[in-house]
């Protein structure tokens, strides 16, 4: 069972994302174990103060790092045997894509530190194993990044999802975008299910799923398309959704 620790100043935050769907169900079958920890309940301050101005001026407070550590050193203690990846959410970090996902999915405990106010005491980074962000943009905390990576992560787990081929096909695990899907009616006001997808042939199916999904990757995300190792299918395919598309 993977286990996962937050420490954030607003645990009441991750209490729907966290217990619904697949998540609620992940931890429902005993497959992830999460735990959210308010960090001022690690603070030595009187006032449960976690933040204070920084040294030399400036504007905005700074998160602690004691708080911060007693943090982890609680957590250690609950789960000492376990192999942990500190993960502080942090703007200048690595970017968080599905190729880090699968990484943080292989962990046996995930740990993840949520900012707060204008930044971190600068000692909190050697406490961590990985700084990571989720965009070059800046939220008010690092909760909603926490959660949009736990969720990453934790579909990719064995059992989670009901099919098991639904994360191996999912838009970027593949390289590609994921291909249109249709469900019945076969017409809805004119609009038609591609007749490919009614006939039953399997291989014709396939090939047309391979063909839309670089057809979407190419229109919608080109970048992506440049580190992809294409096979001579894929580059036939592609060539002729270049010509197509000129014309």
């Amino acid at each position: 069972m993977m286990k996962i620790d937050v420490l954030t100043l607003f645990p009441k935050m991750f209490e729907g994302p966290l217990n619904e769907s697949i998540l609620g169900k992940a931890q429902a079958k005993e497959l992830v174990e999460m735990t959210v920890h308010n960090f001022r309940d690690f603070s030595t301050n009187k006032h449960q103060q976690v933040d204070d101005y920084p040294y030399g001026g400036g504007a905005g407070m700074l998160l602690k790092v004691q708080p911060i550590a007693d943090g982890l050193k609680a957590i250690d203690a609950q789960h000492p045997t376990t192999q942990k990846r500190i993960i502080l959410l942090d703007p200048a970090g690595q970017k968080f894509d599905q190729a880090l996902a699968e990484d943080f999915s292989k962990e046996e405990h995930l740990v993840f530190i949520c900012g707060h106010y204008e930044g971190y005491d600068e000692r909190i980074r050697s406490l961590v194993t990985d700084e990571v962000s989720i965009g070059d943009y800046v939220l008010t905390g690092g909760e909603l990044a926490a959660m949009t990576m736990i969720d990453a992560t934790v579909r990719l787990l064995p059992d989670v999802l009901g099919n098991a081929k639904s994360a191996v096909t999912d838009s970027h695990s593949t390289g590609l975008l994921e291909h249109p899907h249709y469900t019945r009616p076969a017409e809805y006001e004119g609009m038609k299910v591609p007749e490919v997808l009614l006939n039953g042939h399997h291989q014709k199916i396939e090939e047309w799923r391979l063909k839309e999904s670089l057809r979407r990757t190419y229109l919608r995300r080109p970048d992506m398309l440049e580190t992809l190792e294409l096979t001579p299918t894929m580059e036939k395919y592609l060539a002729e959704i270049t010509n197509e598309k000129e014309f």
